[in-house]
């Protein structure tokens, strides 16, 4: 390593050590026989004083410092004197006096000032991404990305789940948002898509005997974007077999209880409240209810003991099955084709299909669905039902599914599971308003990342690999 010590890691405990840092440097202050720099790492700031009789050739480099230039700094670490106390700084007790310094690599004067409060547009600090992140809260928000991931992996490690991988290249199948297509090289004309979900992997994986599966999935999805939509977005994805809904409730409740805990340090009650679907169209008109209302506002927001009805989670169950599709007037899929229909409600499957419920649920968090899962259909012929009534003949199903389909033939267990939109968890948790807030490099409301320039024109030899012409382009290829 280049250095012994990290900046914002500097206390009281270590006055009298000679250390090496490394980092940018944040302000430069002259003071005409004194130079004082804040000096930033990952882990916070420390004042450097440069003094030109104590270290004359580091003060003269030091005359000519810059914003963001990069240095490494030998020195003692000094308390400060009392009345020079910064009680806002985590190392405002101590400074360190420069006994050498070298200047790893110069840099422009960035673009804007990167301090925590900024007045300039989210495409300006998009296209400097990398200048963005050196923020403080900006940064904070990676950090709290990356112990959500640590906790959670912890947890179901813990209990007995193993992480698998799903493809990323796969097949179309259309339904929900579009699908990102990518086509194929080496089989001209056809196409490969991105994953709007691993979810018949994942159910593949419970016909192959894994049983506990989990894993923290890029998704994509071409649908139009808002606050907490990306084209590429992140979702905790589990899936258990010989398990039923009171098993999914019982492994999230302790994994959000587990992530409140240690993320914010509230303690959650559980279990969490279960409320129809009917219940909260009526009584919220929605299905994604934010049990903080109460009639047409919200409850002050609690502090101390009761800072968990601020985060007020709730399942959504019995949702229906089924939803009437009016402009092509026929039944379709609530949630998707394999979710499993209440078992009191298959003698009216066929004959009313309007009155079925479906064992799916979702988790809300302050009217905001963190997540959706259900209970699978394992069985071919009631899978075939369901096909039949929202209009999927057996030879299109196999079309589309087969390969799912053709697994289920060979000893498919019961199984469910559920999936987290952490992008969206991470928001809530960081009182952000946009998950880009929370994603290191992601795309503006338009689709775009700044940083990249990404989407962008490809040129026409690679068009002509791939066998496409654009229309519009004078040449063809």
């Amino acid at each position: 390593m280049l250095r012994t010590h990290n900046c914002g890691e500097l206390t009281v405990n270590d006055v009298g050590k000679d250390v090496i840092l490394c980092g940018w440097v944040a302000t430069r202050r002259d003071h005409g026989k004194l130079i004082f720099i804040d000096m930033r790492d990952r882990s916070g700031l420390a004042q450097v004083v440069f003094i030109p009789k104590e270290a004359p050739d580091a003060y003269k480099i030091a005359q000519d410092l810059r914003s963001e230039f990069v240095i490494k700094l030998t020195g003692k670490v000094n308390k400060r004197p009392a009345n020079t106390v910064n009680t806002k700084l985590a190392t405002g007790e101590i400074e360190v006096l420069a006994t050498e310094l070298e200047v790893l690599n110069a840099s422009l004067t960035p673009p804007f000032e990167i301090s925590e409060e900024l007045n300039i547009t989210e495409e300006m600090r998009l296209k400097y991404r990398y200048l963005d992140l050196r923020r403080r809260k900006v940064l904070g928000n990676l950090l709290l990305r990356d112990k959500l991931y640590r906790v959670t992996r912890g947890y179901l490690a813990q209990k007995g789940f193993i992480e698998c991988e799903t493809p990323i290249l796969t097949k179309s199948t259309p339904e929900g948002a579009r699908d990102y297509l990518v086509p194929s090289r080496a089989n001209p004309g056809n196409f490969f898509a991105l994953p709007q979900s691993p979810q018949l992997f994942k159910q593949i994986l419970m016909v192959s005997g894994v049983e506990k599966y989990y894993q923290i999935a890029k998704c994509f999805r071409d649908e139009d974007l808002r606050a907490d939509r990306q084209p590429e977005f992140t979702q905790l994805d589990i899936e258990m077999s010989f398990i039923d809904e009171e098993d999914v409730f019982t492994l999230s409740e302790g994994l959000f209880s587990l992530i409140l805990k240690e993320l914010k340090g509230i303690d959650l009650k559980i279990p969490f409240p279960r409320i129809t679907y009917a219940q909260a169209q009526k009584e919220y008109g929605t299905d994604k209810p934010d049990l903080r209302k109460v009639g047409a506002g919200l409850k002050p927001v609690p502090t101390g003991k009761d800072a968990n009805t601020e985060f007020a989670f709730c399942w959504v169950v019995d949702f229906p099955l089924f939803k009437f599709n009016d402009e092509e007037k026929r039944w379709e899929s609530e949630h998707h084709p394999f979710t499993a229909p209440a078992s009191s409600d298959l003698d009216i499957l066929e004959k009313e299909p309007q009155k079925v419920k479906s064992r799916s649920y979702d988790l809300v968090l302050n009217g905001t669905e963190m997540g959706s899962g259900s209970i699978r259909i394992h069985k071919q012929e009631l899978q075939e039902r369901i096909f039949k009534i929202i209009g999927i003949e057996i030879e299109e199903a196999k079309k589309r599914f087969g390969f799912l389909l053709e697994a289920f033939q060979y000893g498919a267990p019961p199984h469910g599971g559920v999936a987290f939109g952490l992008d969206r968890l991470l928001a809530i948790l960081a009182g952000e308003e946009s998950i880009r807030e929370m994603i290191s490099f992601p795309k503006t409301s338009a689709a775009v990342c700044p940083l990249t320039g990404a989407p962008s024109e490809v040129d026409d030899r690679q068009l002509k690999e791939l066998n496409i012409t654009i229309r519009g382009r004078d040449k063809k290829c």
